[in-house]
């Protein structure tokens, strides 16, 4: 009885500490309205600054550092189409900056992600122009579709 009683109320708990978690996950889901315009600001500023030829301060570059990890931090969490742009603008400027691998980051995760979004063509471009393979993605047929059914 007392095993019982135990393992019941261990189940309660697990129960509680799953159903927290979720409630804080689904809070945290969403960036907040004040980050997404802080770093929309921030891309666009840095993006008018190359397209200007301006040197980039290390300020402004550890702005985009920090822009970036945001948007890495949020993907983690929740996966949001509204990410898309910001990524392919982050992209944009590593890529004049040349740094290759940051922007294959940035492309792929659009791809990887967002594939349905009007920029994963525009990813997948970028990155072919930087001569990085990029396998088309697999278009299924319907018959295809009905076996996985």
């Amino acid at each position: 009885m007392k095993k019982l009683l135990i393992l019941t109320l261990s189940a309660i708990f697990v129960i509680v500490a799953f159903t927290m978690d979720a409630s804080a996950a689904k809070k945290a889901k969403k960036i907040s309205a004040e980050d997404m315009d802080a770093m929309t600001t921030t891309i666009d500023t840095l993006t008018k600054k190359v397209y200007g030829h301006a040197l980039l301060s290390p300020e402004d570059n550890q702005n985009l550092i920090e822009v970036k990890i945001k948007l890495d931090n949020q993907m983690l969490m929740a996966p949001d189409p509204t990410l898309a742009p910001l990524y392919y603008k982050a992209g944009d400027l590593y890529r004049k900056r040349e740094m290759k691998q940051e922007a294959v980051e940035c492309y792929q995760t659009i791809l990887e992600n967002f594939a349905d979004t009007a920029l994963a063509p525009k990813a997948r471009t970028a990155l072919r122009a930087m001569g990085i393979q990029v396998a088309d993605p697999v278009q299924k047929t319907a018959s295809e579709d009905e076996e996985e059914e």
